[in-house]
């Protein structure tokens, strides 16, 4: 099936899964075309058997990828852009909760490779893609407006170390400041939206938490959670109508105050020089690091 006239090409990294495949399933009922990144391809396949009850099976795209290797990441970004010149939309929900330390490919903490480079590296690799696209923006599922958690630049990679709770919270801190470093230093003119849902009925990530937590927060899922549909329904709805600032951040519904600490604008620009020199150290230079000399639009 051809794209409509008038509609959008939405990326979602995470989309097989939870919040990401309801936004996934929700925008190709708008008739949008949705190209869906995730790690198993049997969801991939149950994901493109509902587009096609939605009569949209030429508009779902699936690519199965690990986006916590840097090396996937950029064929991830080559293959978005060989196929699609303009991206309207890049919803990130790409996250896993892991027990135990682990290392990727290049030698990065799991949870940081994938909860935070995946989601710096996405968004300035697509940033030819975002210009071509007519009000692009850029939608990270995280947790602006909480305050738990700090970013450990002496131990980053938790090699001293590793909590599952203090991996999962210093990525929420570092993905405030990646936000600001959008706003500081944008490597496009896509607007950017850092989104917290609240507590939601999705249990993808936890699969790798210990009792008796696992447990419990399954059973609040059941009771005290809100549905998907209704966690997604502002995402759903910001890809079509961009805040017209070049940052926002939202917390179950109000907008947070990007005046407080964990958006300083110090630390952001820190975190960026950072984040370029793990990713030439461990990895190499890549087209997917934004220019150095990048101006304010």
């Amino acid at each position: 099936m051809p794209q409509q006239a008038g509609s959008r090409t939405i990326v979602i990294a995470g989309g097989t899964d939870g919040m990401g495949r309801g936004t996934a399933l929700a925008r190709l009922e708008r008739g949008d075309t949705v190209v869906a990144i995730g790690t198993k391809p049997a969801k991939g396949a149950e994901v493109a058997a509902e587009a096609a009850r939605l009569g949209a099976a030429g508009r779902f795209h699936f690519i199965p990828a690990d986006l916590s290797s840097i090396a996937t990441v950029e064929k991830v970004v080559d293959q978005i852009a060989a196929a699609h010149p303009a991206v309207d939309a890049l919803v990130l929900c790409a996250n896993r909760q892991n027990a135990k330390r682990l290392e990727t490919a290049e030698g990065l903490e799991f949870t940081f490779s994938l909860y935070y480079l995946a989601r710096y590296l996405l968004g300035h690799g697509l940033r030819a893609q975002f210009d071509a696209a007519a009000d692009p923006v850029i939608i990270n599922v995280a947790s602006p407006g909480i305050k738990v958690g700090s970013v450990n630049f002496d131990d980053l990679q938790a090699e001293r170390k590793y909590s599952q709770l203090k991996a999962q919270t210093q990525c929420g801190r570092a993905n405030d400041l990646l936000g600001r470093g959008f706003e500081q230093a944008p490597s496009s003119k896509a607007r950017y939206v850092l989104y917290h849902p609240g507590f939601t009925a999705t249990l993808g990530s936890i699969g790798e938490m210990k009792q008796p937590i696992r447990g419990l927060i399954t059973l609040a899922s059941k009771f005290a959670a809100k549905s998907i549909d209704e966690a997604i329904a502002p995402i759903v709805e910001l890809i079509d109508n961009p805040p017209a600032e070049r940052l926002t951040a939202i917390d179950r519904g109000k907008k947070v105050d990007l005046s407080i600490k964990t958006f300083d604008p110090a630390t952001a620009r820190r975190l960026a020089d950072v984040s370029r020199e793990l990713v030439l150290k461990n990895y190499g230079a890549t087209r997917l690091l934004p220019e150095l000399d990048t101006t304010t639009r």
